[in-house]
C-alpha cells in the first residue's frame, strides 16, 4: 500500500464529501418512499413512539407496534386506523427480556414478514444520583435502553443483510453524547446505544451492505412527560422540544438516510467543542448551560395505578 497515494485519496474524498454535505444543506436529499415497508417501533404505546407509528402509517407503511403497555398499544392502533392506516399489528413485548424479544420477533416474522425499518425507541429513566440509584433500576435501564437493541438487531438484521435493504434507527439522546448530573445510568445506556449503532453501521459498510442504513437520533429533553420537572435555564439556546416537531424531524432524517440527527441544531455546535476544550473550560460551559442543575426538579412521568 502506497502511503502517499492513500493519503491523497483520503484528502480528495474528504473534500468531496464535505462539499457534498454543504450542497445537501442547501438542496436536501430527495425523500425515499417508505410505502410498503414493514416498520417495527418499540415503545409505540405513547410519546415519540406513538407519533412515529402514526406518521409511518400515514405514509403507507405496515407498522408493527411493540410496547409493554397493552392499553397504550390499543390507543396507538386506534389512532392509526382513524388516520386511514389499515396495516397495523400490535404485540405486547417486554423489551428488557431477551427471550421475550426473540419470541415476539418470531411471531412478527411469521405473521407480518421481515422487518425492513427497525426503530428502537423504548426507553426508561431513573433520574437519581448514582449512589441513590437502586441496583434493580440501573439494571433495568441498561436492559431497556441498550440490551434490547442487541436483541432486536439479532432478530431482524439478518434479513436486511440478506436483501441488502433496511434501516436501523436508534432513538438515543443528547445524554448519549455528554454526561449529565443524576443521569449516570441513563447516560451510560445512551452512550452505549450510540456506540453500538455506529459500530454496526461500520460493519455494514465493511461487508458492502450499503443498502442497510443507520440513523442515530440524539435530542435534548422532549416534552413527553418522561422528563417532567426538568427545566432549561436558557430556553432560547436549548429549548425543551415538542414531540410533534421531533417526530417529524426523525421521519425526515430516516427518509433522507441521514446518519445522525442532533436536536436542536444549536446542540451540535455545543457538542463540537466537547473534545477540543480543556476539561475545566468544558465543565465551566456545562455549568453555564445549566447541565449541573437541570435534573434538580425532575419528577418524571406520573405512574398510573
Amino acid at each position: 500500500m502506497n502511503f502517499f497515494l492513500e493519503t491523497l485519496k483520503v484528502i480528495g474524498l474528504s473534500v468531496y464529501y464535505l462539499l457534498q454535505s454543504l450542497v445537501f444543506l442547501v438542496v436536501p436529499k430527495r425523500k425515499k418512499n417508505v410505502s410498503g415497508e414493514i416498520v417495527l417501533i418499540t415503545g409505540a404505546g405513547s410519546g415519540i413512539g406513538r407519533l412515529l407509528s402514526l406518521k409511518f402509517a400515514s405514509l403507507g407503511a405496515t407498522v408493527v407496534l411493540w410496547d409493554i403497555n397493552q392499553e397504550g398499544l390499543k390507543e396507538t392502533s386506534q389512532l392509526a386506523r382513524k388516520n386511514g392506516a389499515v396495516r397495523v399489528h400490535c404485540y405486547v413485548c417486554d423489551c428488557s427480556k431477551r427471550q421475550d424479544v426473540y419470541r415476539v420477533a418470531d411471531q412478527v416474522k411469521k405473521e407480518v414478514g421481515d422487518v425492513s425499518i427497525l426503530v428502537n425507541n423504548a426507553g426508561i429513566v431513573t433520574g437519581k444520583s448514582f449512589i441513590d440509584s437502586p441496583d434493580s433500576l440501573v439494571e433495568k435501564t441498561m436492559e431497556v435502553n441498550l440490551m434490547a437493541h442487541f436483541w432486536t438487531y439479532k432478530a431482524f438484521l439478518p434479513a436486511m443483510i440478506a436483501s441488502n435493504h433496511g434501516h436501523l434507527v436508534s432513538i438515543a439522546s443528547s445524554a448519549g453524547l455528554v454526561g449529565v448530573n443524576r443521569l449516570s445510568d441513563y447516560c451510560a445506556s445512551k452512550f452505549a446505544a450510540v456506540g453500538f449503532a455506529e459500530s454496526v453501521d461500520l460493519e455494514m459498510r465493511d461487508v458492502g451492505k450499503t443498502g442497510v442504513k443507520t440513523t442515530i437520533v440524539c435530542p435534548y429533553f422532549i416534552n413527553t412527560g418522561m422528563f417532567d420537572g426538568c427545566r432549561t435555564i436558557w430556553p432560547t439556546l436549548l429549548p425543551t422540544l415538542e414531540p410533534e416537531y421531533v417526530a417529524e424531524k426523525i421521519i425526515t432524517a430516516i427518509r433522507r438516510d441521514q446518519e445522525i440527527l442532533v436536536l436542536p441544531r444549536s446542540l451540535s455546535f455545543i457538542l463540537a467543542w466537547k473534545n477540543i476544550l480543556p476539561v475545566k473550560v468544558r465543565v465551566l460551559f456545562l455549568n453555564y448551560l445549566g447541565v449541573f442543575r437541570v435534573m434538580d426538579s425532575f419528577k418524571g412521568r406520573a405512574r398510573k395505578d
